[in-house]
């Protein structure tokens, strides 16, 4: 049976130790200055390089392809500042983050470098295979659908080099998911923010 084709970005599932996720992740913000990106859950983001008045730091859309580093992926938000402080979701809140903005966005992202995330293979190239285990690759970044990320993992480059994006762990053991097109694989993020990349192997 063919794999579903459901893109929906990077979703964390458990941590290298073994542990189930347990929901955790520290908030960010998406700056009212951004008006070049939308976001979904799911969506890898990636350090701006600054901070919002509260000291809050601030982020942007991860770019996808080696070399680029990536922090984590949003798992919810559309959140804002309240009450001197305090983050709650405000009534006008979008199931996606628009790409104009008139204010700040505050997101939570699971930014643990030792979270394992599953991510949907790329339609179209060479399916990986179990070859490709323990290999690095690529991110694809992909429009979202409304309500999740369309980032997908890349079928074409999968290499030993420590500077790409992320590592294949292996597939998703579902009874659904088998090697080929659509495949959800397990990965770990390894040109992280707050890690140095490692070699595949």
């Amino acid at each position: 049976m063919a794999n579903a084709d459901r893109p929906s970005g990077l979703s964390p599932v458990q941590y290298l130790s073994g542990a189930p996720w347990n929901g955790g992740g520290r908030i960010y913000c998406i700056p009212d200055t951004d008006d070049t990106n939308a976001y979904a859950i799911g969506d890898p983001v990636v350090l701006a390089g600054g901070a919002d008045t509260n000291g809050v730091p601030t982020i942007t859309l991860a770019t996808a392809g080696i070399t680029n580093s990536v922090l984590g992926a949003i798992v919810s938000g559309a959140g804002g500042p309240n009450y001197g402080g305090a983050y709650g979701v405000p009534a006008d809140s979008p199931i996606v983050i628009p790409a104009t903005k008139s204010r700040s966005y505050y997101v939570l992202v699971a930014d643990d470098p030792n979270i394992i995330f599953e991510i949907q293979e790329v339609s179209g190239g060479t399916a990986l295979t179990a070859a490709a285990v323990g290999l690095n690759a690529p991110l694809v970044s992909g429009t979202n659908n409304g309500y999740l990320s369309g980032w997908e993992v890349n079928n074409a480059g999968e290499v030993t080099t420590a500077t790409e994006q992320v590592k294949l762990l292996g597939l998703a053991q579902r009874s659904d998911n088998a090697f080929g097109e659509h495949a959800k694989w397990l990965v770990l993020i390894n040109l992280h923010c707050y890690r140095i990349g490692q070699v595949g192997y």
